[in-house]
């Protein structure tokens, strides 16, 4: 299990974060900033069971459904950095990785889909959860109305979260070949070094930000990881207590 830290105990300011520690990291009092949601989301009963191979077929049905409609939105945030991208061997790894969402993501969708016996018509254009529409609602905000920094303040927690919890599970072996590639595509080198080069932009971006910016930024980041645990929350059926509206950054 992973140690939470609740919000109150952090610094509200990067500087005063920083001050004691000379080699502080902006993501690091970001994920620090964002507890104990974080370590909830990494620790969440659906990725114990994902693991454990106890999880029932109608939540994993429940949440893939939602995770693919959630999937165009992610393709389009990820789109929109790729044009606020400072240079572009920053627009270049963005691409490959949208290449990775658009068709090993995809395929892996679609081959799940079958084994679950799921209808492409059922797919294709799921009726989405509040909670799945505040999260494409805050990607789309974050994209159109802030610039790259913003971009990743969404993006940066929305794959470390996955990272952290599929390389804490990256031993696990489930017999469904559904529930073993979606740790294995996330738990890989090319992931972890993916998701390590975006925690790097977004350190760079906090470092010249202004402190208005940066807590903009700040909460870009907590309100994505709360969405993070309320979508695994929402494949066993809650009512989405804490999808909440639009948050105000």
């Amino acid at each position: 299990m992973s140690d939470a830290t609740p919000t109150q105990a952090v610094p509200d300011s990067f500087e005063a974060y920083a001050a004691d520690r000379g080699d502080a990291r902006f993501t690091e009092w970001l994920r620090a900033r964002a507890e104990p949601d974080f370590s909830s989301a990494v620790d969440h009963r659906f990725a114990e069971e994902l693991a454990a191979d106890t999880i029932d077929d109608a939540v994993f049905r429940r949440y893939l459904m939602q995770d693919y409609a959630f999937l165009d939105a992610l393709v389009g945030t990820f789109g929109h950095a790729v044009g606020d991208a400072p240079d572009m061997a920053a627009r270049s790894r963005l691409v490959e990785f949208l290449a990775v969402l658009t068709d090993d993501e995809n395929d892996y969708f679609e081959r799940s889909f079958a084994a679950l016996d799921v209808p492409e018509s059922a797919y294709v254009d799921p009726e989405p959860t509040a909670t799945t529409r505040a999260f494409e609602d805050l990607l789309g905000r974050a994209a159109r109305e802030g610039g790259y920094a913003e971009t990743l303040a969404v993006l940066v927690p929305a794959e470390w979260v996955y990272l952290s919890w599929a390389d804490a599970r990256a031993d696990a072996d489930p017999d469904a070949f559904y529930l073993r590639e979606w740790i294995d595509l996330h738990a890989n080198d090319g992931f972890r070094s993916f998701v390590g080069w975006l925690r790097e932009e977004l350190d760079r971006e906090g470092a010249d930000a202004s402190p208005r910016r940066r807590a903009r930024l700040d909460r870009l980041f907590r309100r994505t990881v709360e969405l993070e645990r309320a979508f695994f929350e929402t494949a066993y059926g809650s009512q989405d207590a804490d999808a909440g509206g639009e948050v105000p950054w």
